[in-house]
């Protein structure tokens, strides 16, 4: 090819041009139509997808500011995340990649909603660039519901942050620690208003981390915030940003979710189990009601001679009422059949003493309480 444009360049210059001018065009074009040109996106709740199986969006769901995010063919950065809101309160968005359902939006043959009892592994990985001018938290968020629900908000949101910067804090309050995926973590408990939350922080920043989703959602069933029957209905991974957060990254995000039969949670070891050997107690619900709105606050009183190690408090929400906080139990689900498990602080009641907890909640219709109450599968008198 070189000797022929070198003898075309003597006899037809002209000629000689036009071929390697028509050659760069070619070069050009086919350039053009194999490269992939990143996706920007600014919208509040846009999204895109990538890799043909997860979803990336912008979730701009706490403040006006604009924000946005560069989609990779392997995750997201924040490119603009302008504005702060208060560091005790929620923070201004999760940019966030997933594999699930989110508000009906659904990622490409994704399985899930998938029951936990039908799962045999959940392999995931995730890795992270943090930048240091930011108050956020780097959160790999595992939504779990009794229903295989595709739309609005799960039952109980399991959070793990690889990594926590400036003076923010998980929902709720420090209950103990855990060892999962081989580290240890301080686990957090408590409910936004719409859901049940526990969070596993870790205490020096995680960058990466492959491990198996089933993992952490044992540990939620072993400290009563989930159940075997209940559905994963989809794993996210993202930033919450409190101030600034440009420059934030998702390098890659992988989600695997098998199909097997899943091993029952082993016992929480730092919490004996439930029981009740005497098979006495008495239920006091002291309640106040306003219109579409109530709180109870509950005793529970050991009649018999033996202490309780260990207590879960049954009983069937009225139709219309849901739970929306709750104080020295967690509270779970939020309607219909719930039950209420101690904390780490208040897991005994010896022998004549009694335990508190309570619960705020919503209603529609005319306000009743319960009309029944179980301690540890036990039926209580209600006084």
């Amino acid at each position: 090819m070189s000797a022929l444009l070198s003898r075309l360049r003597a006899l037809h210059p002209a000629l000689a041009a036009l071929i390697l001018t028509i050659a760069s065009l070619t070069s050009v074009g086919l350039a053009s139509t194999t490269a992939q040109a990143d996706t920007l996106i600014c919208d509040q709740y846009g999204s895109t997808t990538i890799q043909g199986k997860y979803v990336v969006q912008n979730n701009r769901w706490g403040t006006s500011e604009q924000q946005c995010i560069n989609v990779t063919s392997s995750g997201f950065q924040l490119t603009t995340a302008n504005g702060s809101v208060p560091t005790n309160g929620a923070p201004k968005s999760y940019p966030s990649i997933f594999n699930g359902c989110h508000y009906t939006n659904c990622s490409p043959g994704t399985n899930l909603p998938k029951q936990i009892s039908t799962i045999s592994s959940a392999p995931s990985s995730i890795s992270y660039t943090y930048v240091s001018n930011a108050t956020y938290n780097a959160s790999f968020d595992i939504w779990l519901d009794p229903s295989p629900k595709k739309d609005g908000v799960s039952a109980t949101e399991i959070m793990i942050w690889l990594n926590k910067v400036g003076s923010i804090q998980p929902i709720g309050s420090k209950t103990g620690t855990a060892t999962v995926a081989g580290r240890t973590w301080d686990v957090w408990t408590g409910n936004n208003g719409g859901n049940d939350v526990i969070s596993f922080v870790a205490p020096s920043a995680v960058s990466s981390m492959s491990f198996d989703v089933l993992d952490f959602v044992r540990q939620t069933i072993s400290k009563g915030m989930a159940q075997q029957s209940w559905y994963i209905t989809s794993i996210q991974a993202g930033f919450e940003p409190w101030i600034n957060g440009a420059g934030l990254a998702v390098n890659s995000f992988s989600s695997t979710v098998n199909s097997g039969t899943s091993t029952p949670p082993p016992t929480d070891p730092t919490t004996p189990p439930p029981t009740n050997p005497s098979g006495s107690c008495k239920v006091t619900n002291t309640a106040t009601s306003w219109p579409g709105g109530y709180t109870s606050n509950i005793t529970v009183t050991n009649t018999g001679s033996t202490a309780i190690n260990g207590w879960k408090v049954g009983f069937t929400l009225p139709s219309g009422q849901t739970v929306t906080n709750a104080w020295n139990a967690t509270v779970s689900p939020n309607s219909g059949a719930v039950t209420a498990t101690n904390t780490s602080s208040n897991a005994q009641i010896a022998a004549g003493a009694s335990q508190s907890f309570g619960f705020q909640g919503t209603y529609s219709g005319s306000f009743t309480k319960p009309g029944s109450y179980t301690l540890n599968g036990t039926a209580c008198t209600v006084g």
